[in-house]
Formats: C-alpha cells, structure tokens, sequence
C-alpha cells in the first residue's frame, strides 16, 4: 500500500463493533461487561505515521490509573478484547487495547481464518512495538494514565508480542501471556521470537499455557521455561494440563471455564505482586 494510501486509510479505521465474522456463531456462555461507571470507547493514537483506532475502558472518576495494554489475538480489537479492557476498568485500571493490524488490513470484517493469516503474517514487529510505545504515551498524556505502573496482556499472537514488549520496554512492571507461540523461524518481518529474549528478560512474565494446546507444544514450553532460568524477570510458566489454545476466550467453544478463571485470578496477583 502507497504511504498517502496508508496514512489515509488508517486514519479513517475505526475499531470493530461486535465479534469479528471469522468467529462466528458467538458461544451461549460469553461473557458481557457492561460500561456502567467507565468511559469506554473508541480513540485514536497517534503513532509514526498518522493515527491508529484504539479501544480504550477506565473508570469514570479517579486520575493516575494504572496502565494495562491488553493484546489482540488475530481475530483483532473486536468485542472479546473490548469486553476484557471493560473488566479490567471495573477494577480500577485504564485498559487499551490498539488495532495493531489496520495498516495491513481490517481482519474482523473477513469471515474465514485463512483469509486472516496472511494479512497477520504482514505486520512487522517493529511496527508492533512502536505502536505500543505510542500508545503508552498516549496513556499517560490524554488518559490519565500513570506511567509509573504498566502492564500488558495479550492473548494467541498478543501473547508472542507480550513477551517481545516486555524485553522492549523495561518500563513495564509486568506481562502475562496468554498461549502466546514462543518459537518460531526468524524473518525480515518476525526477527525474534521468545525463547531468544527469554534469557536477557528483566520485566517479570506470567506465561499461562495449554497442556492440550496443538499448536504450542509442551517441548517448545518447556524450552521457554529453561531460558528464562538465567534471566533477573522471575518469570514464571503455568501449564494447565487438560486445556486447549484459546482456553480464556469465552465466546468460543475452547473455553474453559476453571481454567480461565484461575488464569485471570493469577493474573490479578501478578499485576499486584508487581506493583500494579
């Protein structure tokens, strides 16, 4: 896409409303967080090279809110991830979640997952981190954020890019990610993935894993928790022996309920531990 096109384009992208098609019927035990008491709804960051959607959940009342990025999985900004930002405000943290795909292409209005995959598989980390950056700054600025107390999670591909923002940004105080992939072969556009910054991590991650999970096998988890033994973060990998990828994401069929509840559970304690 030409730079006047792409500047243009997002800067008229706006964040989904509803469920992204691709994930299409939505379970019956979906999850729904009301705004009751918050201000929630879409923004615009302005990043490099013009402005990127957001979607954005903190209370009503109150300055200085603790900050948590929370992290697309590939089905983009769509209601799941909004409704999470919206939980996290009830507890009295400012939530952003930022369409980090946009420039690439609107994933939420296609209705198949391979349609969606090359379109992901074009979004530079590079471009990633700095859209965070951007967004943290946004955060602190316009949102009365503190920026003194950072967090970020994400889920599916925001569970890789919790883990890469930890290393890039040792402001964060904490990550936890949720079945992020943690190998992978390094490419122009990918160059590193977790096990390659596991060892020099100093940001404590809480990576919440599937036993079950086909696509994020137990050796490259194991290999993850080996690297991080000589790293300062006091990461820390939990396994969860029975579940599924995508074992938090209510709105579909892989959800598991214990499971999910015990992960947000351990990711409230991790936050706090951290100073969050």
């Amino acid at each position: 896409m030409k730079e006047i096109t792409r500047r243009k384009f997002i800067a008229t992208a706006t964040v989904a409303t509803g469920f992204a098609l691709a994930v299409q019927p939505i379970s019956a035990q979906v999850i729904t967080t009301d705004a009751k008491g918050l201000v929630a709804g879409a923004v615009k960051i302005p990043v490099k090279d013009g402005e990127i959607p957001a979607y954005r959940a903190a209370p009503a009342t109150g300055d200085n809110f603790p900050i948590v990025l929370v992290i697309q999985e590939i089905f983009g900004v769509h209601e799941h991830i909004q409704d999470i930002t919206r939980r996290f405000a009830k507890l009295g943290y400012l939530a952003i979640a930022p369409e980090l795909f946009i420039r690439q292409g609107d994933v939420t209005k296609l209705s198949n997952i391979n349609e969606i995959r090359p379109i992901v598989a074009k979004v530079p980390d590079a471009q990633v981190l700095s859209d965070l950056d951007a967004t943290v700054n946004w955060a602190v600025k316009s949102a009365k954020g503190n920026a003194d107390k950072l967090a970020i999670t994400g889920f599916c591909w925001g569970g890789r890019i919790t883990w890469l923002y930890a290393a890039h940004n040792p402001k964060v105080k904490a990550g936890v990610a949720w079945y992020g992939r943690l190998v992978g072969d390094a490419t122009e556009l990918q160059p590193q993935y977790p096990v390659d910054i596991a060892s020099k991590l100093t940001v404590p991650v809480l990576g919440l894993y599937g036993g079950k999970d086909t696509g994020i096998t137990l050796d490259t988890v194991e290999q993850m928790r080996d690297r991080l033994k000589s790293s300062s973060s006091k990461s820390e990998i939990i396994v969860y022996p029975d579940a599924p990828h995508a074992f938090f994401a209510d709105y579909r069929p892989s959800y598991r309920e214990k499971d999910a509840k015990d992960g947000w559970k351990r990711l409230l304690a991790w936050f706090k531990e951290n100073g969050v």
